[in-house]
């Protein structure tokens, strides 16, 4: 009897070590250890063992992010190429050690136009432990060059959409083959151009992630881009009297803050409220009495349609403005031609015309980019019930000092996503955060602004929040939170470091609330303390809005 126990005992122990030693065990780091693992359409590049400390990247040659990931743990660096009918994309992949594989799995974005493997994002992501993904996107350039998409409709597809899912569904497998099983929970953080990929990810393949981080995302890239060129021409040519001259740059913006700043209930050098701020440009005005730094007539139309509603001349709503206190210049101060972010989309991806003429712009062409949605890329489909139903939470974050992609674009998509989903708790799975003085994705010169999202980036630091790495100031960690926990994030911490670079000093922290809830100083404590803040309820923003009082 015993002996027969004793059998049964170490016949248990054996499964259970075998057990153990399965769930531990991985594929060697080798080209030819993956091999058997892959889908019939994709192709191992390199397999390249990293040792912590090490660093690795794409070169030169990856013109989107040339840099480096660096001081990586320990990990398995992978490169695939996916081939489509008749197109192809690259993926990338670290895989850390099991010492530090935390079983989940994330996925991270492109910029603007660009196609590469985003190497430093993936190298923040596997810090915490997760298995890191990006795709190539089926192209090579950098964020600003459209001209691979001229005349190529299936790059074009690859990068509105298809590259994304198909690398995940891969990474997926190899992520699976290399540990010995699927990852517990799948996520997705990015900013910019990696915002409007998730967002597509969410609205196509809902079951790809169990939580998604969306920064900025230019949803809407028919009007966002033929926006710019508009807006470029306002203010073209040099020699005109529509010109803002670079002069008043300052001058408007230092009058801006004076009357927005303290609108919002403190004057701190935040403009927590921009729609809610009456901005009387008549002040910017000159006049008999005010010849210098001053707009002239022509001058002062154009910064009034630069804070405007852009309309079509029948007064149809295209597209929202600036946020009072996000800065025009980087988009509008071209002496020569509208910014390339919107004459190349024009030019490579609507018309197919190279040499297309920027002079002869009108609305017409957005009708026509609507029409053709090049490559699939608007990611307008509001009906989010499927993402939902699979359980997917999603994190939308817009900083309101954006000079690139305008806060009012995010806010009009919440906006469409409630008109659809009528009679669904938005906040139950989506949760939008705005931040007040921050700009695209990341920065800001007074504002507390890092959260850890996509693109934010502290000198020494390799990931999350310094000194305050929880759910509660990291937004990776809030949505992993809600995602495993049921822990919605009412409000995120921002965090602003000495310097943006010095981590040991915390200049200032505020609560960043879920919309339409805004953060207020309860009137006592120190004002650079996040305790001395709390959200309270807000009116949602209504997008279009009026003029300009003046």
């Amino acid at each position: 009897m015993f002996t027969i126990r004793a059998f049964f005992v170490f016949a248990i122990l054996c499964l259970f070590l075998v057990r153990h030693v399965y769930s531990a065990a991985t594929l060697s780091c080798a080209k030819a250890a993956f091999v058997p693992h892959l889908p019939a359409n994709t192709t191992i590049l390199s397999a390249t063992v990293v040792t912590s400390g090490g660093s690795y990247g794409g070169g030169s040659q990856d013109k989107d992010f040339p840099s480096s990931a660096t001081g990586l743990p320990a990990l398995c660096a992978v490169q695939m190429q996916v081939y489509e009918a008749h197109s192809s994309y690259m993926v990338g992949l670290f895989l850390p050690s099991n010492a530090t594989y935390n079983e989940r799995f994330m996925t991270t974005g492109n910029t603007g136009f660009g196609g590469g493997i985003n190497w430093p994002a993936m190298g923040t992501f596997v810090q915490y432990g997760f298995a890191s993904m990006s795709t190539g996107s089926g192209h090579d350039s950098g964020a600003g060059d459209a001209s691979w998409a001229l005349n190529n409709p299936e790059a074009l597809t690859d990068w509105g959409y298809r590259a994304m899912h198909g690398s995940v569904l891969v990474a997926k497998q190899v992520v699976a083959a290399y540990y010995g099983s699927s990852q517990k929970f799948s996520y997705y953080s990015a900013c910019s151009g990696g915002g409007r990929q998730g967002l597509k990810e969410v609205q196509l393949y809902p079951n790809d992630f169990d939580g998604v981080v969306v920064g900025a995302p230019p949803w809407w890239l028919t009007h966002l881009h033929t926006w710019v060129v508009q807006i470029g021409k306002w203010n073209l040519p040099v020699s005109g009297a529509n010109r803002i001259p670079a002069t008043m740059f300052s001058p408007i913006k230092e009058e801006i803050y004076r009357q927005c700043d303290p609108q919002d209930g403190l004057t701190d050098g935040v403009i927590s409220a921009p729609y809610s701020c009456n901005f009387n440009s008549t002040a910017l005005a000159c006049s008999s009495t005010k010849t210098t730094s001053c707009l002239k007539p022509g001058a002062l139309e154009t910064f009034n349609s630069l804070y405007s509603d852009w309309r079509d001349p029948s007064g149809h709503f295209l597209f929202p403005p600036f946020a009072l206190g996000a800065d025009y210049d980087s988009l509008t101060s071209s002496t020569s031609a509208p910014s390339g972010f919107g004459t190349d989309f024009v030019a490579d991806m609507v018309v197919n015309d190279a040499n297309w003429n920027w002079t002869i712009f009108n609305t017409s062409i957005v009708t026509q980019a609507d029409k053709l949605n090049p490559g699939g890329a608007n990611a307008d489909d509001f009906d989010l019930g499927p993402f939902q139903a699979a359980g997917g939470k999603l994190i939308h974050y817009h900083g309101m000092a954006d000079s690139l992609i305008p806060t009012g674009s995010s806010i009009l998509f919440r906006e469409k996503v409630v008109e659809i989903m009528k009679g669904v708790t938005l906040n139950d799975f989506y949760r939008m955060f705005l931040i007040p003085g921050m700009g695209h994705c990341r920065n800001s010169a007074v504002a507390p602004w890092y959260i850890a999202g996509g693109g934010q980036t502290i000198a020494n630091s390799s990931h999350s929040v310094p000194g305050f790495s929880d759910a509660q100031h990291d937004v990776v960690l809030a949505v992993m939170a809600w995602v495993e926990n049921g822990t919605a994030p009412d409000s995120i911490i921002a965090t602003k470091f000495e310097g943006d670079d010095d981590i040991r000093t915390v200049v200032n922290q505020r609560p960043i609330c879920a919309y339409p809830s805004e953060a207020k100083y309860k009137g006592t404590g120190n004002v650079n303390a996040s305790s001395s803040w709390s959200c309270q309820a807000g009116s949602p923003i209504s997008i279009p809005q009026n003029k300009l009082g003046h």
